[in-house]
């Protein structure tokens, strides 16, 4: 080669160079490139994305033939310029050399190169799977020698290479991920992914229908008090107890409830035959859990009982799927009879109202660690039952107490602070 004209010598360490700069672009964009992207791709069928998923199942041994292809051109390279300089200059050639192949290495071979990678790393990678995969066929054994020596020196430091890792996303990593979609992934549908990741930090008791809030048929009543109350209810299913909710006798259907009234006469007798067993969940049930229950059991409301079995509540599937989709109505007096928007800005609010649902219903944050309502809130922070008239702050939320019965909040008027 030394005696090779200087023409030729420097055509080919253009092409040496051209070479260093396909490998390294090629390692930084086969580790830049996004996995979970390139998964999708390659499920599609897409070629490109096929071979460098292949490529990086032992990523290993991807750097393993990207170094020895990249070292050994940048070599060759070096020689090949020492010997240009020499004939050039001299002796004094071989430092122009050594300074000047390093700069242009750096420039045209390293940073360039990387960077055009790193911002464009399906454009670089697909291609360079065609000539990496089988330059990593042609040089399997010396790549295994190499990965063998590395593996050799990486054990006393409990490092193998073969164990790395498995790109699985937890749930608040990929909770991240959908936060940072931006434009691409619209609003609605983020709310919607965010609301299923969130229902495993949700339980029951978070969003259950307090017991003193359910509508149901007292059998003790008035057979007429308790048909006029079946004719204006306004749910799909209504408990039936005997004198106190926790003696619940079972769950009736509107749609029976429906046929009944049809007769010309029904008496408690024909209620409590068309009553089912109720569907118990303990008040600690995770929302993810509960949904699953709810498709087991092939039921759509829940009574919800404390360690005692004592009953708090009820939880429908409608109350767990509006925690994923949303309140189905936008406005305020429809969605929810305890919120009232007033003219000046300010809400009524029902002591009893769940925090929850009034940060979902009205885009607020009030705290929701310590207490479920906005009495539970109220008397958790002033460490008190108040009395009426009472104003507090918290946070960014002015509260007006506007009535207090029976030891609890039942009204308060709530603003944003200025």
């Amino acid at each position: 080669m030394s005696q090779a004209p200087t023409s030729v010598l420097l055509g080919t360490l253009f092409v040496l160079l051209f070479f260093s700069a396909f490998f390294s672009s090629s390692e930084t964009g086969m580790m830049a490139i996004n996995r979970y992207r390139l998964r999708h791709l390659a499920r599609k069928g897409h070629r490109g994305a096929r071979r460098t998923v292949s490529l990086l199942e032992r990523p290993d041994r991807l750097i393993g033939v990207i170094l020895i292809g990249n070292n050994f051109v940048n070599i060759l390279a070096s020689a090949l310029a020492t010997i240009i300089a020499v004939r050039l200059w001299g002796d004094n050639g071989i430092a122009i050399a050594t300074i000047g192949l390093t700069v242009v290495v750096l420039i045209f071979g390293e940073v360039t190169p990387k960077t055009i990678a790193a911002i464009y790393p399906e454009r670089i990678a697909f291609p360079s799977s065609w000539v990496l995969y089988p330059l990593l066929k042609l040089l399997y054994p010396l790549v295994v020698v190499l990965n063998g020596v590395c593996g050799f020196l990486m054990r006393p430091f409990g490092i193998k290479p073969g164990d790395g890792s498995s790109d699985q996303l937890s749930a608040e990593e990929l909770r991240t991920l959908v936060n940072e979609s931006g434009l691409r992934l619209p609003q609605k549908r983020k709310g919607m992914l965010l609301g299923i990741l969130d229902l495993e930090k949700v339980s029951v008791d978070d969003i259950l229908i307090p017991r003193n809030d359910i509508v149901g048929i007292d059998i003790e009543d008035d057979i007429k008090e308790i048909l006029d109350q079946l004719r204006d209810c306004q749910h799909t299913r209504v408990p039936v107890y005997k004198g106190d909710i926790n003696n619940l006798i079972g769950m009736l259907h509107m749609r029976k409830i429906a046929r009944l009234l049809s007769l010309e006469e029904v008496n408690k007798a024909t209620l409590l035959q068309e009553t089912v067993e109720p569907y118990y969940t303990p008040e600690s049930t995770p929302l993810h859990t509960q949904l699953f229950n709810f498709q087991k059991a092939k039921e759509r409301t829940a009574i919800v009982v404390d360690e005692y079995g004592d009953i708090l509540g009820l939880v429908t599937l409608e109350d767990i799927l509006e925690e994923i989709v949303g309140d189905f109505t936008t406005d305020v007096s429809d969605t929810s009879h305890d919120i009232t928007p007033q003219d000046d800005g300010s809400y009524i609010i029902d002591g009893s109202a769940s925090i929850r649902d009034i940060n979902r219903i009205l885009g607020w944050d009030l705290p929701v660690e310590d207490a479920r309502t906005v009495s539970g809130l109220i008397t958790e922070v002033m460490e008190f039952i108040p009395e009426s008239s009472v104003c507090l702050q918290l946070g960014r939320y002015r509260f007006e107490i506007l009535q207090v019965k029976d030891n609890r909040v039942r009204t308060v008027k709530v603003c944003l602070a200025p």
